[in-house]
């Protein structure tokens, strides 16, 4: 193995050469207590920066066995470990210089992230450096000083147990333990999500999620009848809201905090740092968020339960469309969700399409049912907890029909719930609503669906394999552009990128045979048994763990996917 002072000659000697030059320090160095792999060299000073790897003995950094003994400690250790890192690199890692060392920025959410790893007893962290030029000459002097002066410096103060903040760190720890604890209880005590007593719930604005200033935001307060208590390993008992499994409405004034509330119930699905106000807002993992979605594309979905007989003879049992409206798009989100397996829907008033959602008793008689297609959701809702298991949660502020079909009612008032469950009986008995029930005997079939592995094309130009995330929000899969701003859970760009590899690497497992809820189910298998780099073509520290729905939901938005329905039913 070479070291420092090969590294050292190396950048002395093609200093002032082509950029193409740089190549030459790709390899593997004994910095002296850690080692630095270069795995990749940039092409030019505007391409993506050069990739890097730094290693050292779990031993010599000195970690306490309590940092990461169990898999929910160690994730959420790596995620601190990351933290360390980037802050590191800020302050030490030549951002006042032309090159720079940087890693994956973490957000509120603690993700498990291949930025930093831990095997055969050793820590290794993946980051990236732009490396310096004048035009596109090599600046080997400078590269000397980032590489051998800031880098030590950065890894020294980011992975030495002895240079960090030891209870910051614990108290990273144990708080990610105690939601995993939670989440995995919460079907055991019969609920679909927990709110603890003493949340801060609002965030700064729509686009900076840190919470609400303390003197701002209002402390979330369980209301007495809602109340319960969960013990934890770390934090002890715990109170707050339970809400329980069936049909749960969030309702109240405009700007009270029904769709704050809803927000944290859906971001409850990944645990949050400490400071962040809903570290223990607890959802199932597999809840959905549903909206609709016009104009997305949707193939051969089943949405009969909802849609049926449309004029001109389709058939909603193999659904198609390359323009959905927000209807059809709403009852094809919902059908994937549960294709894929979801077992909890949240839903807004003011995300969904109003026909999808009620038709009242007035629009009952003006618009018979023999020329009305939709089944609204709230003929399906109770069947859908009754036969399938799945619970809703829904934020209303214009339809009161709901209350017939809720099992409990929460009222947010000035940003604090109130249990209105029996208040909104007695409404529902004194004005009843007069409509007619048009969900049918049960609520019908979920059909499971083969994607066709031949749809799936990640070429473009000279390149057999090109995928680039752009944002959270958009993954480029070949010439497609998969549009994912409807698929509200992924948080982080590194999910993003993570899930545009792994719809590549999901191909693998299309025989024509296996179901599209099969193949996410091992690709799922694979990233927990191997770790995130399984589904890359090389070591990236560019990853954030994702979850099988949403890596499902980015599938049925590729729009040439193709696929065949199984005929048997889930």
């Amino acid at each position: 193995m070479k070291d420092a002072e090969d590294l050292r000659r190396t950048l002395r000697r093609i200093d002032g050469r082509g950029y193409k030059a740089y190549r030459d320090i790709e390899g593997e160095y004994d910095m002296g207590w850690f080692t630095l792999r270069v795995d990749h060299v940039q092409s030019d000073p505007f391409a993506p920066p050069s990739r890097m790897r730094a290693s050292i003995a779990i031993a010599q950094a000195g970690y306490p066995l309590e940092l990461y003994s169990g898999r929910s400690r160690e994730v959420a250790f790596r995620d601190f470990l990351t933290r360390c890192f980037y802050a590191a690199s800020r302050e030490h890692g030549g951002g006042r210089r032309r090159g720079a060392i940087s890693i994956e920025r973490p957000g509120q959410e603690i993700l498990e992230r291949s930025t930093v790893v831990f095997r055969s007893g050793m820590v290794e962290v993946r980051f990236k450096v732009a490396l310096p030029a004048a035009g596109r000459r090599i600046l080997g002097r400078e590269a000397e000083k980032i590489l051998l002066g800031d880098l030590p410096l950065v890894v020294e103060n980011s992975l030495l147990y002895r240079n960090m903040d030891g209870e910051a760190a614990l108290q990273h720890v144990t708080t990610s333990e105690d939601a995993d604890h939670i989440r995995e209880r919460l079907r055991e005590v019969g609920l679909v999500s927990f709110v603890a007593d003493g949340s801060v719930l609002p965030r700064r604005s729509g686009v900076d999620p840190r919470p609400m200033d303390r003197g701002r935001a209002v402390p979330f307060r369980s209301p007495p009848s809602m109340r319960v208590e969960l013990d934890t390993p770390n934090h002890g008992t715990l109170t707050g809201m339970g809400i329980g499994e069936g049909v749960t409405l969030i309702v109240g004034g405009g700007y009270h905090g029904k769709s704050t509330l809803l927000s944290a119930i859906q971001n409850g699905v990944y645990n949050h740092i400490p400071g962040d106000g809903r570290e223990f807002v607890v959802s199932l993992e597999s809840a959905v968020k549903i909206r609709a979605e016009d104009g997305r594309r949707v193939e051969k979905v089943d949405i009969s339960p909802f849609i049926s007989e449309l004029p001109g003879g389709v058939d909603t049992r193999e659904f198609s469309t390359e323009n959905a409206s927000g209807s059809t798009s709403q009852a094809s989100n919902i059908m994937e969700a549960l294709e894929a397996g979801a077992t909890l829907l949240l839903m807004d008033e003011d995300t969904s399409a109003t026909n999808f959602l009620i038709r009242d008793r007035r629009m009952q008689e003006l618009v018979p049912k023999e020329i009305e297609p939709i089944t609204p959701f709230i003929d399906k809702v109770r069947q859908l907890y009754r036969e399938r298991g799945v619970s809703t949660i829904l934020v209303l502020g214009g339809s009161g029909d709901y209350l017939d079909v809720a099992d409990r009612v929460i009222c947010m008032v000035e940003f604090l719930p109130q249990d209105l469950t029996e208040r909104a009986r007695e409404v529902a008995e004194r004005y009843p609503s007069g409509r007619r029930f048009e969900g049918g005997e049960t609520f019908g079939e979920v059909s499971e669906r083969i994607p066709l592995k031949e749809s799936f094309d990640p070429s473009r130009g000279r390149k057999a394999v090109k995928i680039k995330a752009k944002g959270e929000d958009t993954i480029l899969f070949g010439r497609e552009e998969i549009d994912l701003s409807s698929v509200e859970q992924i948080v982080d760009t590194a999910q993003t990128r993570a899930i545009g590899d792994a719809i590549y690497y999901s191909t693998r497992y299309m025989d024509g045979r296996r179901s599209l809820r099969e193949v996410v189910e091992r690709v799922v298998d694979d990233v927990r048994r191997e770790g995130l780099d399984v589904i890359g073509p090389f070591v990236s520290g560019a990853y954030a763990a994702f979850r099988g729905v949403d890596l499902a939901a980015a599938i049925n938005r590729l729009r040439t996917l193709k696929v065949e329905q199984r005929r048997d039913r889930l």
